[in-house]
């Protein structure tokens, strides 16, 4: 068996899918990997600063990231970025879920030996 140094860079949703919720002016992004392989590059790299920058155009006040190491999954909590919440928003496109699209399309530098364990599309 031979080991290399080759990484490539995939978007997030090849690592991992996600689940999302908002109550207020608050999103909840749930990131769970495809493979426990994929665990250690998630935490790695799913940060609460790179959750930030990935969110900068929201202008989140706070990121926290709650890690559940036994389920290969994260929870990000983000504060202030639904433009006031459900209810003071007429911004549909800034709740919750469609915010997970957002965070799932971050670039994530992955080992290249873990490509077997991607999932989700592949377009």
């Amino acid at each position: 068996m031979t080991t290399t140094n080759l990484t490539v860079i995939v978007p997030l949703y090849r690592l991992a899918h996600s689940r999302t919720g908002d109550k207020g002016n608050r999103s909840n992004i749930s990131v769970i990997a495809w493979h426990p392989a994929l665990w250690d590059v998630l935490v790695d790299q799913v940060t609460e600063t790179a959750v930030a920058q990935q969110f900068v155009q929201r202008r989140p006040r706070q990121v926290t990231r709650y890690l559940l190491p036994q389920l290969q999954a994260m929870n990000l909590v983000l504060d202030d970025v639904l433009d006031g919440g459900v209810n003071d928003s007429l911004n549909l496109d800034s709740h919750g879920k469609a915010l997970s699209y957002l965070l799932l399309d971050m670039p994530i530098t992955v080992p290249a030996d873990l490509g077997p364990h991607f999932g989700g599309p592949t377009a």
